[in-house]
């Protein structure tokens, strides 16, 4: 089942074109890794997909799934890291988006943030305040916040920047784990994790240099590249 279309799509900067021509589709369960050179349009086109940017030519279309039932934890998070709130009142602001018109959380509202919590393994550090987490753990509240937000689909940007290797492993396996339920679109610039995790990868420099399944992106040229292997 396809549950995203994307055809012919352009974004500018100021007359500066960024990306160009990028057509691709994905299937519900989808893990999807956009890899390419810092610079070559992977933050831009997920801003796109969001909605963050407008596009100057294209389409970008949904099947089943609205603009504010899609799941993104940006590159740098939407927390700052002493953010003086409860991991609670972090995870369930990611309801924030479901409610509309409605100034208040509703009891729903609540199931999710302490069954997505839960679901992260951070049911401890409920009343713990966000910002006395570690780095890791921090990264694991703001995933569950996305999640609140998260019906078929999950965006990512970059998670793992900032954290230590036990850390990235930790989210990478967990991320995993959530790709049985949603269809997973991450930025990354660790292409060794990228390549273990996902099932389709998209190498970018501002048009699509390939899209297709990982198995046969690590038969190329600009895979050995990227690892430094090639020439």
């Amino acid at each position: 089942m396809k549950i995203l279309d994307i055809e012919k799509l352009s974004v500018s900067y100021d007359n500066n074109e960024v990306l160009s021509d990028i057509s691709f589709s994905l299937e519900k369960n989808d893990y999807l890794a956009i890899v390419g050179e810092n610079g070559s349009g992977k933050s831009t086109l997920v801003k796109a997909i969001l909605g963050l940017l407008k596009h100057k030519t294209g389409s970008i279309n949904f099947s089943g799934i609205k603009k504010n039932e899609i799941g993104y934890l940006p590159q740098q998070g939407l927390i700052q890291q002493s953010f003086p709130a409860s991991v609670f009142e972090v995870v369930i602001s990611g309801r924030l988006n479901k409610s509309k018109f409605i100034p208040f959380y509703t009891l729903n509202d609540r199931k999710c943030a302490k069954e997505t919590i839960d679901k992260l393994g951070m049911t401890k550090y409920i009343k713990k305040s966000y910002k006395d987490l570690s780095g890791g753990q921090q990264q694991r509240v703001a995933l569950a916040r996305a999640l609140c937000s998260a019906k078929e689909l999950l965006v990512l940007d970059e998670p793992s920047t900032g954290l230590d290797p036990i850390a990235t492993s930790e989210l990478y396996s967990l991320i995993k784990k959530l790709n049985e339920e949603l269809t997973i679109i991450m930025v990354s610039h660790d292409i060794a994790s990228a390549i273990r995790f996902s099932s389709k990868i998209l190498h970018l420099n501002k048009n699509i240099l390939f899209f297709g399944r990982t198995e046969d992106y690590i038969k190329t040229d600009m895979y050995k590249k990227m690892i430094g292997e090639g020439e």
